[in-house]
C-alpha cells in the first residue's frame, strides 16, 4: 500500500480543461449505493468541474455522464441497464460521452456483459482507478477510442484530488478504504479490496479545511472504521502519530478537539471490533453523536457463522449492554438481512427477539441479494422469495411498531438539532436532525441553517418529529 499525490492526474485536468475552455459543457453524475460512492462522487464532481464542465440534473442537457455504480444487491445492476437504455439516444443524437465507474465495473460479468449489449460506451474505470479518471477523459477527447481501466489489485491511498461537495453543512470524510472480513454475502472485499487506511494527518488536516469552511458535522466513513489502522500495524507499516492518533479511538478524540466542528458521526463500525477504548471515546468525546450504527445482519448464531460475522447473538446483545452501561442517552442503529440462505423460522424468531431487546433507534433492512462471486452466491438452501418477502414485512411491522412507540417519548423533550435547510415537502417549514438523527422539522427563518438550535419536541409522526424553538 502506497500512498499516491496526483501531480499526473491534476496535469491531465489541465489539458481537458484547455480542450474545454470557452465551449460551456455541462455534466451530470448518477450515484448509486453507499456514503463511500457518494464520496468518491464529490471527488469526481470536482475533477469535472476543474475541467470545466457544469453540473447538471437535465440528462438531455448533457456532454458527459458518469455513473458511478454499486454492486451490494442486484436492483443496482437494474437500474444501472435500464438507465444505459436511457442514455443511448443522447450518444446517438449528440455524441454524449458516457462513462461508466464504482464497484460494479469491478465484475468482469458486468463488463463483458456491458461490451456485448451496451456497446456504446466510452470509458469504464474501476475502484482502484478513480484517480485516473482525467487521464481517460482526455484520451477519448483526443483519440476517439474506448477506454477500460479497471485493476484487479489492491488500489493505492489517494490524496489531493479536487472535491466538489453541495452539502456546504455536513461533509463525508473517508478514513480508510476495503474490507478484510468477507462475509459470505458481501461483494465488497472483491471489488473495493483489502483495507488501506488515511495516514491521520491527511485525515486530521481534511477535516480541519472543513470547519474553516464552515461545515459542522462531520462523517467518518469505512467499510471497518473501528479496524482503522489495524492493517497496517499488521503488516509493520508506521504513520506518523499526528497529534496522537494511532486508532480509531485516537482519531476520534483528535477531531473532537477540532474547532468549529460541532459533531461527529461514524459509518460502519464491526461488532466484533468493537473494542473499550472506542466505547470510552464515544462517552467522552461530546461531539460524537451517541446514535452508534452497529449491524446485527442476524440474530441468529447460526446464521451469523455462516455468514463469517464472527460474532453470536448472546456477543452482541453483550456488546449492547456494555454500550448502554457505559453511554449515558446511547441509541442504537442497526442493518439486518433477512432470508438468507438456510435460514429456518427459529433463526428469524432470534432476529426478532434481538430487535425486540435493542429496541433500535434505526433499522435497515434488506431481503438477501444473491451476488456472483460470493459464498452465499452459492449455498444451496436458498430460501424462496415468498417467504423472505413475509418474513421481511414481519420484520417491518416490528421495527416500526417499535419507531412509533420511541417517537413518542421524544414529545415534550428538548432536542438540539443541526439545522439543514428548508424541508423537501413543505417549503414553509425548516428541516434538521437531532444527535440520534432523527428528522425534525420546525418552522422558522433561512438564518438558522447550519446552526445548532434547541427544539421542544411538540408532536411525533412516523419518519419525523416536530419541534418548535425553545
Amino acid at each position: 500500500m502506497a500512498k499516491i499525490e496526483v501531480d499526473k492526474q491534476l496535469e491531465d485536468i489541465k489539458k481537458v480543461a484547455s480542450l474545454n475552455e470557452g465551449k460551456n459543457l455541462k455534466y451530470c453524475i448518477l450515484t448509486m449505493g453507499c456514503q463511500l460512492n457518494e464520496n468518491d462522487s464529490e471527488k469526481l464532481c470536482g475533477m469535472m468541474e476543474s475541467m470545466n464542465y457544469t453540473k447538471t440534473d437535465k440528462l438531455s442537457d448533457t456532454d458527459l455522464i458518469v455513473f458511478n455504480t454499486c454492486c451490494v444487491r442486484e436492483n443496482a445492476e437494474d437500474k444501472l441497464f435500464g438507465k444505459l437504455g436511457e442514455v443511448k439516444k443522447y450518444k446517438e443524437a449528440k455524441g454524449t460521452i458516457i462513462a461508466i465507474g464504482g464497484c460494479m465495473m469491478q465484475e468482469k460479468h458486468i463488463v463483458d456483459k456491458l461490451k456485448q449489449s451496451y456497446p456504446f460506451f466510452d470509458i469504464v474505470f474501476g475502484t482502484h482507478t478513480l484517480q485516473e479518471f482525467p487521464t481517460d477523459l482526455y484520451n477519448v477527447l483526443c483519440n476517439k477510442k474506448r477506454i477500460e481501466d479497471v485493476l484487479d489489485i489492491d488500489g493505492d491511498v489517494i490524496e489531493g484530488l479536487p472535491i466538489s461537495r453541495e452539502d456546504k453543512i455536513k461533509a463525508s470524510v473517508t478514513i480508510m478504504n476495503g474490507c478484510n472480513n468477507f462475509c459470505s454475502y458481501c461483494i465488497v472485499p472483491y471489488v473495493r479490496g483489502r483495507e488501506r487506511s488515511r495516514e491521520p494527518r491527511d485525515i486530521i488536516n481534511e477535516v480541519k479545511k472543513l470547519a474553516e469552511q464552515g461545515y459542522k458535522e462531520i462523517t467518518l466513513l469505512g467499510q471497518n472504521v473501528n479496524s482503522y489502522l489495524r492493517n497496517e500495524k499488521e503488516k509493520g507499516i508506521e504513520f506518523e502519530q499526528y497529534e496522537g492518533v494511532n486508532s480509531f479511538a485516537t482519531l476520534l478524540r483528535a477531531i473532537n478537539k477540532i474547532d468549529g466542528i460541532e459533531r461527529i458521526r461514524f459509518v460502519s463500525p464491526h461488532p466484533k471490533d468493537f473494542t473499550d477504548d472506542v466505547i470510552e471515546a464515544i462517552r467522552d468525546c461530546e461531539k460524537v453523536c451517541k446514535l452508534v450504527h452497529l449491524p446485527l445482519q442476524s440474530g441468529s448464531s447460526e446464521i451469523l457463522k455462516v455468514m463469517n460475522r464472527k460474532y453470536t447473538k448472546d456477543q452482541y446483545l453483550s456488546l449492547v449492554e456494555k454500550m448502554k452501561n457505559q453511554i449515558p442517552n446511547l441509541t442504537l442503529s442497526t442493518d439486518i438481512i433477512v432470508g438468507f440462505p438456510g435460514e429456518t423460522e427459529e433463526d428469524f424468531e432470534d432476529t426478532l427477539d434481538v430487535v425486540s431487546k435493542v429496541n433500535f433507534e434505526q433499522v435497515y433492512m434488506f431481503i438477501y441479494s444473491r451476488r456472483v462471486g460470493t459464498p452465499g452466491d452459492k449455498m444451496e438452501n436458498q430460501i424462496p422469495e415468498d417467504i423472505k418477502h413475509k418474513r421481511f414485512d414481519r420484520l417491518k411491522q416490528l421495527v416500526e411498531s417499535q419507531i412509533s412507540e420511541r417517537n413518542k417519548e421524544y414529545v415534550g423533550t428538548v432536542q438540539k438539532i443541526l439545522v439543514e435547510g428548508r424541508s423537501k415537502t413543505n417549503d414553509n417549514m425548516l428541516t434538521g436532525r437531532s444527535d440520534s438523527n432523527k428528522v425534525v422539522i420546525l418552522e422558522g427563518c433561512d438564518e438558522l441553517v447550519g446552526k445548532m438550535v434547541e427544539i421542544k419536541i411538540v408532536s411525533e409522526h412516523m419518519w419525523y418529529l416536530k419541534g418548535e424553538i425553545v
